[in-house]
């Protein structure tokens, strides 16, 4: 590995996407994990332990991956799969809970290690992959406008920051837009730091217990879950994103190779990121592709100091306006969105399929626990199938 070439290729706004990846990471979808270790029993110190499993393991995959593949690979946890866990493990003990970690992540390394699902995902084309990205992301672009009618003065100096910024720093944008947003948030006394817990997290190992039922019930819609809804569109975010020689296979062996380690110190389940990657394999990351590996770098080196620090991390995250949290996401996720609604309708004969992939993904509709972006990708492929036949 060419150190020197690696340090010289660090800049500011791929270090500041990193960071802005894992605040809305963590400020939007920590709650749903703190529910579902609720729903397990876990006490106040194995949620600890679980954001550090949580924060290392993220860190370490994030890290060492876009290092060694040179892309901004971001690995999170399953955010569907959190919500899946925190409304069926009710009456399971922890160990039980452990134990349905340690399968879905013995899944995950089999998968990747089988090599089918990246010969699976081949398969998409690329119009929908991109209209599937397009409509897991158009809520967040909605939210920047939702979240100006609650909040109308901080997020219109946000929006009025991000247009500005964007013609004349564009390389800095996202991270002036959330200076602007905290600046306003903290002088009207909108940030409540008195909530902030100033602990390290220390790790609690709990011994898994295999219980066949759960393995069944909870285990496999897990694991389904998290490859229908994570790591499908994950995928489709490196391709629409320029990165179509992405080593699938490898990335969920590690995952999953990182998910058994650490399953039994809290961490439920990893995959490839959807929401945060695109906010580090966008162009305000870096204008050269070939230098936004290093946001993922950095959403690495976060992910750990977040993990260590995790008590103080989650409470000073959550410490932020909803508002400020839900318009900054937006508009880091703007210029990747317009991207893939363009890619999505260029092309003539995918144009109605890419179109039905975009709103069944976009209408968040869910059947059988399975997430829209599934059923877009499988609705389009339907759509382009009948569609080629009738011209035939």
């Amino acid at each position: 590995m060419n150190f020197k070439k690696c340090f010289s290729d660090i800049s500011f706004s791929a270090i500041s996407a990193g960071f802005i990846a894992v605040l809305v990471g963590y400020a939007s979808a920590w709650v749903i994990v703190y529910q579902a270790a609720i729903a397990a029993g876990a006490s106040q110190e194995m949620i600890d332990s679980w954001i550090w499993a949580l924060g290392l393991s993220m860190g370490l995959g994030c890290l060492g991956l876009s290092l060694y593949y040179k892309r901004p690979i971001i690995i999170a946890w399953s955010t569907p799969g959190a919500a899946l866990l925190a409304t069926t493990l009710s009456g399971s003990s922890i160990a039980q809970a452990i134990g349905i970690f340690v399968f879905v992540g013995v899944l995950t390394l089999l998968t990747g290690l089988s090599g089918w699902f990246d010969a699976l995902t081949k398969r998409i084309p690329l119009p929908l992959a991109s209209a599937m990205l397009a409509g897991i992301l158009v809520q967040f672009g909605l939210n920047i406008f939702t979240s100006l009618q609650s909040e109308p003065v901080m997020v219109g100096i946000m929006l009025v920051t991000f247009l500005l910024a964007k013609k004349w720093l564009p390389r800095y944008t996202i991270m002036i837009v959330l200076l602007a947003g905290f600046i306003y948030a903290f002088t009207f006394e909108k940030i409540g730091l008195q909530q902030v817990r100033w602990e390290l997290s220390m790790p609690v190992w709990t011994m898994p217990e295999f219980n066949l039922s759960l393995l069944i019930g909870v285990g496999l819609p897990l694991f389904v879950v998290t490859m229908t809804s994570q790591n499908v569109p994950g995928i489709a975010i490196l391709r629409a994103t320029g990165y179509n020689q992405a080593p699938v296979s490898p990335i969920l062996s590690w995952t999953g190779g990182l998910n058994v380690v650490f399953a039994p110190f809290g961490a439920f389940t990893l995959n490839l990121a959807a929401i945060t990657a695109a906010i580090c394999a966008s162009e305000e990351a870096h204008p050269d592709s070939d230098k936004r590996y290093v946001a993922g770098v950095f959403a690495g080196i976060f992910n750990i100091l977040a993990g260590i620090c995790g008590a103080a991390v989650v409470s000073l995250f959550a410490a932020f306006p909803a508002a400020m949290i839900s318009a900054l996401a937006g508009l880091a996720l703007l210029g990747i969105i317009g991207a893939s609604l363009q890619s999505s309708f260029e092309q003539t004969n995918y144009r109605d399929a890419a179109l039905i992939t975009f709103l069944v993904t976009a209408s968040g509709v869910s059947f059988f626990d399975i997430a829209s972006a599934f059923w877009g990708i499988t609705f389009g492929l339907v759509t382009l199938a009948i569609s080629r036949v009738t011209r035939t």
